[in-house]
């Protein structure tokens, strides 16, 4: 074996550490709770043997630490938490939602938006048109009703009241008789409607409202601290897309949106 094939399998096998030590990892990535040394090795389909010289390295690195109640079980030590939150804090929102977004688009070939809960309340910020021809006055910048768009009822469903009725006001001041304030309490029947739509079916939907012939499902996108920081719909021609709750367009929104709060960091 030449110098620079012995070389290339030095890295190979280097490669091949780091990537079994990452199991590891992983591992106590997914655990809600410290684990054993047996349990962890088996959790990365490891020996204990072979798990332990690894935890070793990694705890002296700040990765892994052990609990200090004697037990001996492991955990992601402080090294792991700044790498995460450091993460965390450079991603942007709809830098992750917007290229699945296009995917969700481009399987499904109908009409997808990505909306933003701003002072007005929903507003659209990124816009993918459909393959089949839709007539919708929907663009980045279209404020959409809280209550009259499943849009609008996605964000309802997870955003604070407060924020609900500074919307509604803000809406409303291009009127002169309009009120500068809102009793968030006369909407709390459409609030609650929206809350039990997502609570189960996992998105809210529109049936040929506020356009007629246009179906429409939506689903939040939630942040690592549970935010509600953005809403995926996707809407199209009722014939074709169903206004089942269990049509795989809607199951597509789930599917895409929870992919999004996934990538963002948020557990269930």
């Amino acid at each position: 074996m030449n110098p620079i094939e012995e070389e290339s399998l030095k890295s190979q096998r280097a490669v091949q550490s780091v990537e079994v030590g990452g199991r590891l990892l992983l591992a106590l990535a997914a655990s809600p709770e410290p684990m054993l040394l047996k349990e962890l090795a088996a959790k990365a389909g490891l020996p204990s043997s072979r798990a332990h010289p690894y935890l070793v390295s990694f705890g002296r690195l700040g990765f892994v630490r052990q609990d200090g109640d004697g037990s001996g079980r492991y955990a992601l030590g402080s090294a792991a938490l700044q790498m995460g939150l450091t993460a965390l804090h450079q991603l942007e929102p709809l830098q992750v939602a917007r290229p699945i977004a296009e995917v969700l688009a481009a399987e499904t070939a109908q009409a997808v938006a990505v909306a933003v809960w701003g002072n007005l309340g929903p507003t659209v910020i990124r816009m993918i048109d459909a393959v089949h021809p839709l007539h919708v006055a929907m663009r980045a910048g279209t404020v959409m009703s809280p209550f009259g768009t499943a849009t609008g009822r996605a964000f309802a469903g997870v955003v604070g009241s407060e924020q609900i009725a500074d919307a509604m006001a803000g809406m409303a001041l291009g009127f002169e008789d309009a009120p500068r304030t809102f009793d968030v309490r006369a909407y709390d029947g459409q609030i609650q409607e929206a809350r039990d739509e997502l609570r189960q079916h996992g998105c809210t939907r529109a049936v040929g409202k506020p356009i007629p012939g246009v179906n429409a499902f939506s689903a939040p996108i939630f942040d690592h601290e549970r935010r509600p920081v953005l809403v995926l719909t996707l809407l199209g021609r009722e014939d074709l897309v169903s206004a089942s709750w269990e049509s795989p367009m809607a199951q597509a929104v789930k599917d895409s949106a929870q992919e999004a709060s996934r990538q963002l960091g948020h557990r269930p």
